[in-house]
């Protein structure tokens, strides 16, 4: 099982058509899973200022021939083939999401030493959305002044609500989800198991092995990304 998250800026007319209809597993082989959203800048700011224009695409695959075979025919392909996609392949997930392989390991510690990506996945439970988007400014906030991290951006078409974030490391990544510096991030994670926010959750962990496109004119990957740390 590998993952992609694609991300355009496809203009504010066709990233409503984007919207519309994620993807089915029916009319894509291979396909598990997939949603659509407009992508949002991570911020303090408890009301997220979406990208009106900005696309994206989170999706879980059984191998690359499958997500292959959705860039080569699938009209949602084409139109986010002009930004940035990059595949990844699970390390490790804590919570459930459809599509995820139920083998993907647990444990907190990865035998991983080079950059790694993170997708954190939701699905909004209405009733806490102001409990959730006041403790996700929080985190945001964190996140953006954390060592190691080289791109960020936030996903939500509600009631679906995610991050995607690059980090140089996966000890970086560990120091800001569960070290005691910066708390805003492991307290949010107490909060949610608390009084859950979603109705269904997901924290993974990924190993990106490719990646192609750019945003803003560049590939969040820098260009080492693959050279081990």
């Amino acid at each position: 099982m590998i993952a992609s998250v694609h991300i355009a800026d496809v203009g504010a007319r066709s990233a409503l058509g984007v919207l519309r209809t994620a993807p089915s597993p029916a009319s894509n082989p291979g396909l598990r899973h997939a949603n659509v959203a407009l992508a949002a800048p991570l911020s303090r700011s408890v009301l997220p200022k979406p990208s009106l224009g900005r696309a994206g695409l989170v999706a879980f695959w059984d191998d690359d021939a499958a997500l292959d075979r959705f860039l080569a025919r699938d009209p949602l392909a084409a139109t986010l083939a002009g930004g940035w996609h990059v595949r990844l392949e699970p390390l490790r997930a804590f919570g459930t999401w459809p599509g995820l392989a139920p083998d993907v390991p647990t444990d907190r510690a990865t035998d991983h030493a080079g950059p790694a990506a993170v997708l954190t996945l939701g699905r909004l439970r209405i009733t806490q959305a102001v409990r959730f988007l006041r403790t996700s400014a929080k985190a945001e906030g964190a996140v953006l002044e954390a060592p190691g991290l080289t791109w960020a951006t936030g996903l939500a078409r509600p009631p679906f609500v995610a991050t995607c974030s690059l980090w140089e490391s996966t000890k970086a990544l560990a120091t800001y989800a569960y070290g005691h510096g910066a708390p805003a991030h492991p307290d949010a994670i107490a909060a949610g198991e608390t009084k859950p926010f979603h109705h269904e959750s997901a924290f993974i962990r990924f190993r990106p092995y490719a990646s192609t496109g750019g945003l803003d004119a560049k590939n969040p990957l820098p260009r080492d990304w693959m050279i081990p740390v």
